[in-house]
Order: C-alpha cells, then sequence, then structure tokens
C-alpha cells in the first residue's frame, strides 16, 4: 500500500469514525426524547388532578416559555432570521398549543394507555410528513416496517376501545396531525439553530397566547392543588415541553427526521407501562404482544435507509 492509499485509508476509516459516532450520539438523544415524552400522559393525568384542560395547557405553555426566555435572554441568542418564523410558527402550533391542547382534552374522557397506543401512529405521520416536506424518500423497507407497526398500534387502539371511535380519538387523531407538522419543521429547523432555540423560540412566541388563555381559563376552571397536580405541571412543562424537545430536535437533525421518529415507535409501549405503576391502570393481554412487534418494527427501520 503507497503512502497516498495508506492516508486516504486512515481518512476514509476517521470519517467514516465520525459519521457512526454522530449517528450514535444522535440516536442516543432522539431515545431520550422518546422517554421524556412517554411520562407526559402519566403527567397530564396527574396535573388534570388540580387543574382544568384549558388551565393546565396554558400553564404548561406559559411555564414552559419563562424557562425557555431564561436560556435565550442568558446567552443573548438572536431573533430567529425572519426567513425561518414560518417554520417556527409551525412548530408553535403544532407542539406547544395544538397536540398539548388536543392530547389534554383527550384525557378527560381516555385512559392513558389508550392514548398512548392511537398517538402511537406519531411516527408514521411524522415520516409522512418529512417525506412531503423535505423530498427525501425512505427505501420500501422502512415504508414496509413502518406501516406494519401503524397497523399494530391501530389494531391495540381498536381491541382497546371495543372497536368504536370516540370524541376522545378524534382529538387524538387531530393531536397526530398537528404535532407531525410541528415535529418536521423542528426538524428541519434543528439543521441551522440549536434545538432547544428551535423549541424556545416557539414557546416565546405563544407566550401571550398562554397567558391571555391562562387569565380566562382560571375564571372558569377550579383549581385544587395536589402534589400529583404539581408534579405533572413540573414534568410537562420543564421536561416533556422544553428538555424533551431539544433533545429530540437535536437527534432528528442528526439522525434524519424519517429515521428518528420511528423510536417513538417504543414511546406507547414505554407509556402503558408508566400507566401502570403511576396511575394503577390494567394492562390488556394485548399489550405484550404489542410491545414486542413495535420493538421488531423499530428494529427494521433502524437498519433500513432513511
Amino acid at each position: 500500500m503507497t503512502a497516498e492509499n495508506s492516508a486516504t485509508h486512515t481518512s476514509t476509516i476517521a470519517v467514516n469514525s465520525g459519521t457512526d459516532e454522530t449517528a450514535g450520539r444522535g440516536t442516543l438523544l432522539a431515545v431520550l426524547g422518546v422517554v421524556a415524552f412517554s411520562l407526559t400522559f402519566p403527567s397530564t393525568a396527574w396535573g388534570l388532578e388540580s387543574f382544568g384542560p384549558w388551565s393546565f395547557v396554558a400553564l404548561r405553555s406559559a411555564l414552559a416559555a419563562l424557562i425557555a426566555g431564561g436560556f435565550l435572554l442568558a446567552l443573548r441568542v438572536p431573533v430567529p432570521e425572519r426567513r425561518h418564523r414560518g417554520g417556527l410558527a409551525v412548530v408553535a402550533g403544532g407542539v406547544v398549543v395544538g397536540f398539548p391542547l388536543l392530547t389534554t382534552l383527550a384525557l378527560e374522557t381516555s385512559t392513558t394507555s389508550h392514548a398512548a397506543v392511537v398517538v402511537g401512529l406519531l411516527p408514521l405521520t411524522t415520516a409522512a410528513f418529512a417525506a412531503v416536506r423535505t423530498g427525501r424518500r425512505p427505501a420500501r423497507t422502512f415504508w414496509v416496517a413502518a406501516l406494519v407497526g401503524a397497523a399494530v398500534v391501530i389494531t391495540f387502539a381498536v381491541q382497546q376501545s371495543g372497536g368504536s371511535v370516540s370524541t376522545g380519538d378524534v382529538h387524538l387523531f387531530g393531536a397526530l396531525l398537528v404535532c407531525a407538522a410541528g415535529y418536521t419543521e423542528g426538524g428541519r429547523l434543528a439543521r441551522v439553530m440549536p434545538g432547544w432555540q428551535v423549541i424556545g423560540w416557539a414557546l416565546i412566541a405563544c407566550l401571550p397566547l398562554s397567558v391571555t388563555g391562562l387569565a380566562v381559563a382560571l375564571a372558569f376552571e377550579p383549581v385544587r392543588l395536589t402534589g400529583h397536580g404539581v408534579i405533572g405541571l413540573v414534568w410537562v412543562a420543564a421536561v416533556s415541553t422544553f428538555f424533551g424537545l431539544y433533545v429530540w430536535y437535536r437527534g432528528m437533525a442528526s439522525i434524519g427526521i424519517a429515521r428518528a421518529s420511528q423510536l417513538q415507535l417504543a414511546q406507547p409501549v414505554l407509556t402503558l407501562v408508566w400507566s401502570v405503576f403511576l396511575l394503577g391502570e390494567q394492562l390488556t393481554p394485548a399489550a405484550p404482544v404489542a410491545a414486542v412487534a413495535v420493538l421488531v418494527c423499530i428494529a427494521v427501520t433502524q437498519r433500513a435507509r432513511g
């Protein structure tokens, strides 16, 4: 081997090693985001012990905005360029307002476990939005595995609800659409600015609406503070809304929106576990079967090129 070939070979190894390291870090960040999100529904159920649904969502957004604003001010982060503001508006409407509100309303009539399996369709809807928005087309194997995972989730959800579609399900399906749009735009913006700034500016943009909504909601919804209620509120504001979305967007920027979205197939499984340990809900016999099938789909999508 010549010196030139040896140098080229060494350089290739170094590049591949760096790429693998980046992909591994991105996957880890996305996984942390999924774990944070998996506790959102149980935390919301706790929060509803103390607050009405509209008060809870407004307070959640306002507190998260204060946390984000503190970081943005302390680090003197400049206001985003005009060309990024449309995407930030989509993030704000999808993940700051739409998804929290619709899922909170759904949890007034649906169990946490039922909501978790319906929202398990989020990876497929996110991948579809990403394909349209970015123009990238994942491999056929990727789509087959994603569709199988979605079919498992749908079957499990229908079995849980006895074959009917409730008002809560309508709220959940609406939440899927707006959240997928917000995830896609957030993942795209995280390629040009840090993920925490993406969600931070989206939260700041919604702060006037959150404060106004909170003032109105508190006039109609009573507050009964409990330990569970406070813990649930703090978790969804600080972890689910800010930290979780920060690591999630960074993960998507590293490994791709479509591939990262498939890691969320594990989210309903984790939420089912939390619903048993934290809320005392009863799992059906189909839950372990669905869990194994979903995890297999994750393995396949992670090996397919996205």
